[in-house]
């Protein structure tokens, strides 16, 4: 029976207040006693369910998202926003990482929505990032990769981004040293090599993403890590190497011998 699951939809008032401005799912009749109507509770109870005994893994991206989504909307439908927003965006880390005002142009979506959104977004970063600061991220590169896909390779301008390391090549810093456009991000090596000499850094890994999905690196990428490298040998700096983060994938300067 209902009142034996691990999950349930609390008690509802008989007469709900309305949804903040352009949180709107699909309306639905509450049911005797203020509660949401069965086809619903049970559903959320399912992927609930489901969610906390095989994880992520046994849910498809829409689902995962009903499930951010319960929050941010209590007592509606979710299910046809949460396909919408797949639809738009691809898949559930697009959704996460998507701007504030694309967001706000999907029917259904208000400040309530996107703040949950953004809630999510920032604690994956988090956890991603804590995972490789103040570790030695040579010796844990998958996991250094990781990281650079969760904080970059869905965001739609370009971001450039300098890991700074000490002598036994701990991260000690990671600071995003400048953002651009879709296609172009402005670089600064004095600035770069300033503070690593703050950070009393030994060596450098520079990230940035192309929000085209395709890592290949342009002329001007090129250039541009010459000059950096060429300031760092000045200073004693080690380069160890510059990452591009693509949609599904990143380039290594130094495993393609550009570096």
């Amino acid at each position: 029976m209902a009142q034996n699951r691990s999950f349930q939809e609390a008690p509802l008032p008989l007469f709900t207040p309305a949804p903040a401005a352009g949180d709107e799912a699909l309306p639905v009749a509450m049911a005797s006693g203020g509660r949401l109507p069965s086809y619903i509770s049970d559903h959320r109870a399912r992927l609930r369910d489901r969610f906390m005994q095989g994880g992520a893994d046994a849910m498809p991206d829409y689902e995962l998202l009903e499930l951010v989504l319960f929050r941010a909307i209590p007592r509606q439908d979710v299910k046809p926003l949460a396909r919408r927003l797949i639809d738009t965006f691809g898949d559930f880390n697009r959704v996460l990482s998507a701007p504030v005002p694309r967001l706000s142009d999907i029917p259904g979506v208000g400040p309530a929505v996107v703040q949950e959104l953004k809630i999510v977004e920032a604690a994956a970063r988090r956890l991603a990032r804590s995972r490789v600061l103040h570790r030695p991220v040579l010796t844990s590169w998958d996991v250094l990769l990781d990281y650079c896909h969760t904080a970059m390779a869905h965001d739609q301008i370009e971001q450039f981004r300098v890991l700074y390391l000490d002598r036994k090549n701990v991260l000690i810093a990671d600071e995003e040293q400048a953002r651009g456009t879709v296609d172009h991000v402005p670089v600064y090596p004095r600035e770069i090599m300033r503070r690593a000499l703050e950070l009393t850094a030994s060596a450098l890994i520079l990230v940035h993403n192309h929000p085209s999905g395709d890592p290949t690196p342009s002329q001007a990428d090129i250039t541009m890590t010459n000059r950096i490298q060429a300031a760092a040998e000045v200073m004693g700096i080690t380069v160890h190497d510059h990452l591009i983060i693509g949609k599904s994938r990143e380039l290594s300067f130094r495993s393609e011998g550009l570096l």
